[in-house]
């Protein structure tokens, strides 16, 4: 599995001068190429590399490897863009998103992060340091800061490119680490996880990790946004920006927090983890307008990717099950109807009259389905 770490670097002003300048040329020369490719049609590496390299090298003041970088940048970023288009993720071809994606080049911010390979970076474990390249000469000796485990990742699994980021004047490196996949366990049982707005996360053991504390401080921080956007002055712009970053941070870690307690109750009872694949949930419903901004804020995808690459690096049994009905479903009878679920937070059969909270019975029809793909994943295949 794959892993990034993200290091802070510490670097002098006149260091930091030397890599601000890398970043813009890197860019700016990543922007000509992408007017290139797009003007005559070039997505492929190679071409596009033999038709602007030279004027790369020559105007930008680039190396050959920030050459190879930066066009190999606008090819992915072309392969991005095309892949969100076969999806249909910008919209119909009549909607105005998808015209200006079709019909504009790509551009990238001045400090848009630039990748950097073994050629033109290198680090110094021992004494956690770095050398760069940057349009001013090689800068060696750049200080690193981390954790030790994060310091023990890069030394045994780092593998691949590094991007150098510059985030509200702070400098970073992200590393990509390959870490090999632990072998997955028999599970004895699962662990169902359903997911909601109100209850970020409930299990089928009856765990319940409510969402009331981040839907309180995300109400909040819309408050003090709306205040911030009605002054409309530089100075609010860079503090909407400064709140938009906390925010998210603080969202990222009380994810990392449950999947993290799950992941570990699971890998410490040998069970399994099953989740609902509640891909494209946004398109199926149609909200009222107050409801549009809890639903657009609400992080179940980070949380389910979280759950994911823990339970993986753990060796634990993930899976992704039909999301259909488990609101609805009795676990018992198996009744399913939508008169089950009187309300958000109760649960009551009509046919059998099981009782309990809506979430937790959720979670139960989501092991229970679990169980049954489990043993279709792992039955052995019909011989011809």
């Amino acid at each position: 599995m794959k892993l990034v770490v993200q290091v802070r670097l510490l670097p002098t002003p006149e260091e930091a001068s030397a890599l601000e300048a890398t970043l813009r040329a890197c860019n700016r020369a990543a922007t000509h190429a992408s007017q290139v490719a797009f003007a005559k049609d070039m997505k492929d590496r190679n071409r596009l590399q033999k038709e602007v390299y030279g004027d790369l090298k020559a105007r930008f003041g680039l190396s050959a490897q920030p050459v190879v970088r930066a066009v190999k940048k606008v090819v992915d970023a072309y392969a991005t863009l095309r892949a969100n288009l076969r999806a249909g993720n910008l919209g119909p071809p009549t909607c105005k998103r998808y015209r200006a994606a079709v019909g504009t080049p790509i551009g990238f911010r001045l400090q848009a992060a630039q990748p950097f390979d073994d050629r033109c970076l290198s680090w110094q474990y021992d004494a956690r340091t770095v050398s760069i390249w940057t349009v001013a000469g090689r800068m060696r000796g750049i200080r690193f800061v981390c954790s030790p485990d994060q310091l023990k990742t890069l030394v045994a699994h780092r593998k691949g490119e590094s991007d150098l980021v510059c985030r509200g004047g702070k400098w970073f490196l992200i590393a990509t680490c390959d870490l090999p996949d632990p072998e997955v366990y028999e599970p004895v049982d699962w662990i169902g996880v359903d997911r909601g707005i109100v209850n970020l996360a409930t299990t089928s053991d009856g765990t319940n990790y409510q969402g009331r504390r981040l839907s309180r401080y995300r109400r909040w921080q819309a408050r003090k946004r709306a205040e911030l956007q009605k002054k409309r002055s530089r100075s609010a712009r860079r503090r909407l920006a400064r709140r938009k970053r906390k925010e998210q941070r603080h969202a990222t870690h009380v994810n990392h927090r449950i999947s993290k307690e799950i992941v570990s109750v699971a890998q410490r009872t040998g069970r399994g983890i099953a989740v609902e694949a509640l891909g494209g949930i946004r398109e199926r419903v149609r909200l009222r307008r107050d409801q549009r901004g809890s639903l657009s804020s609400w992080p179940f995808h980070q949380l389910g990717q979280h759950l994911a690459y823990k339970a993986c690096r753990a060796g634990v049994p993930f899976l992704e099950v039909d999301a259909a009905y488990t609101s609805q479903r009795c676990p018992r009878c198996g009744h399913t109807e939508r008169a089950n679920r009187s309300d958000r937070d109760h649960f009551r059969c009509r046919r059998c009259g099981l009782a309990g909270p809506a979430d937790v019975v959720a979670g139960v029809n989501v092991r229970d389905r679990a169980r049954s793909a489990w043993v279709l994943v792992t039955a052995p295949a019909p011989a011809p």
